[in-house]
């Protein structure tokens, strides 16, 4: 058995910024340069999500198509890297990042990150990919994935990383998957077999099974708060936007 990187200590009761530390206003949209960056000088922990170009380039991008963030038809595995990294975030002057220049700001200073594995047709070789940039990053991380099976291949071929799994509401699922697949996904099912080490779940969503495995060792992660009122005795860290809470609470 490999030995663990991190431990719970190294996130505990931390509160990482949601897509870095974002403001459209200020011309700095989610998921970019400029709001990892942000994030980074305030000395904040920040939340990513990572996907596969079309040339297998680990870029980092939320959505499942690029209709509301970039204005155009497609997917992230529909285009080359070059060909994503000249489409504008929200109409400003920042592109799609790789992955590889998100760590970059990350290595000097700023908080741990919170690397969510997006579902595609290439789930082994998204994990294996950013594994291999994972394992020359000097500073602190964890991963997390809706996909359960992304979260054992972990457990399987990285059990040294921190893990998670993503959870949401039942109606979260609804006309994504069967109703079945739906409740297993939901209420963490398959948790016996990914083993993760921490829940992310919807804020004020989360089902008393849920809660129920705190008490068996695992730590409770909330997304996405956008009020500084949330409560912070039921959450083991917090996911958060559009406010500046303290580093850790």
């Amino acid at each position: 058995m490999r030995k663990r990187l991190f431990d719970k200590s190294f996130f505990w009761h931390v509160n990482f910024a949601h897509r870095g530390l974002h403001d459209l206003s200020k011309g700095i949209p989610e998921n970019s340069l400029a709001a990892f960056r942000a994030a980074a000088e305030a000395g904040y922990g920040a939340e990513l999500d990572v996907q596969l170009s079309k040339d297998d380039k680990v870029v980092v991008f939320h959505d499942d198509d690029l209709k509301r963030v970039c204005g155009i038809n497609g997917t992230i595995a529909d285009y080359t890297y070059e060909e994503l990294s000249k489409m504008s975030l929200c109409g400003t002057k920042e592109t799609i990042p790789l992955f590889s220049d998100v760590l970059d700001i990350f290595k000097e200073k700023g908080g741990p990150l919170l690397v969510e594995l997006k579902t595609g047709k290439r789930n082994v070789e998204l994990c294996e990919k950013t594994y291999a940039l994972l394992k020359t990053y000097p500073g602190v991380y964890c991963i997390e994935s809706f996909n359960p099976f992304i979260v054992n291949w972990f457990r399987k071929n990285a059990p040294e990383i921190f893990r998670g799994q993503l959870a949401e509401g039942p109606g979260g699922y609804r006309g994504v998957v069967p109703r079945f697949v739906a409740h297993m996904l939901s209420y963490c099912r398959l948790s016996f077999l990914n083993k993760p080490d921490f829940i992310a779940y919807e804020l004020g969503k989360r089902p008393k099974r849920i809660l129920r495995m705190k008490e068996k060792g695992r730590m409770l992660f909330a997304w996405t708060s956008r009020s500084p009122e949330t409560d912070q005795n039921e959450n083991d860290a917090i996911i958060f936007e559009h406010y500046l809470p303290p580093l850790k609470y």
